[in-house]
């Protein structure tokens, strides 16, 4: 947390740092930071998380239950989005929204108190932006693989008046070209927004209460209730940001599986 005349930089928290200089690769510097060691932890707990849940008993445990009821959440929102054939991206599907949902909910866990500052690396849109390429990627392969050329029809919708077809092509490729900077842009923004608005409250409980006693009751009480409210939104964002990236990856996929 950087600290200033009492100030509290609310975007200190993004800050990329260097843990280890790691090794050079053709005069590049390839360096470990806080956020490669946050997506270790991550890939980390998310792998203990399914093995944990995965000891296949008659009688479930809270584990193995959860496990399925989340297989079994991404399983339906891939045969409801991707439909026939969809089922072969399930491994996929699921692995993403796992990895956001719980990358998200790492970065919000209060660990500031133990001297421990988890990072949010979906925070980031160079890492947001890879998972959008990397399910852009998926959507182009499987076009071309399937359709070949005929993958450029899903730019001209069925109807489309001849004279109409150069202009509604343009549109619809450019809209297209798009998606992958939206797609990341969007968890991006939601997971930056939420985490800069808790550090600003939190900055005003800490000034408050170092002030005086009387700015501690008037500011920083109703400060510290409204930061309590919108971490418990945050959780709730957390889900919805990994559930609208894997939903979308879907509805793109089945656009490139199916075209129109």
């Amino acid at each position: 947390m950087a600290e200033e005349s009492g100030k509290i930089d609310p975007m200190h928290q993004f800050e990329v740092q260097t843990i280890w200089d790691g090794f050079n690769i053709a005069g590049h510097q390839i360096a470990f930071t806080n956020s490669a060691l946050w997506m270790c932890v991550t890939v980390v707990v998310l792998w203990a998380f399914m093995a944990a849940g995965m000891k296949q008993q008659v009688v479930p445990g809270r584990m193995q239950m959860l496990v399925e009821n989340f297989t079994g959440f991404v399983a339906k929102l891939v045969d409801d989005n991707i439909g026939k054939g969809g089922r072969k991206y399930l491994p996929y599907v699921f692995s993403l929204f796992m990895f956001i949902l719980f990358a998200n909910l790492l970065g919000l866990l209060p660990l500031g108190i133990f001297g421990l500052h988890p990072f949010t690396f979906t925070s980031h849109f160079t890492i947001t932006g890879v998972l959008a390429i990397m399910s852009f990627s998926i959507v182009l392969i499987v076009g071309f693989w399937k359709h070949g050329f005929h993958f450029f029809s899903l730019f001209v919708p069925a109807g489309t008046p001849g004279y109409m077809v150069p202009l509604i092509f343009c549109i619809e490729l450019i809209s297209f070209l798009f998606r992958p900077f939206s797609l990341g842009l969007r968890l991006f923004v939601a997971m930056t927004a939420g985490h800069i608005l808790l550090k600003v409250l939190a900055g005003f409980v800490i000034n408050s209460a170092n002030s005086a006693v009387h700015w501690g009751v008037i500011v920083g009480l109703p400060s510290f209730l409204l930061m309590v409210g919108i971490s418990a939104l945050e959780v709730l964002v957390a889900g919805i940001q990994a559930y609208v990236f894997a939903l979308l990856t879907s509805l793109y996929i089945h656009d490139a599986e199916h075209l129109h």
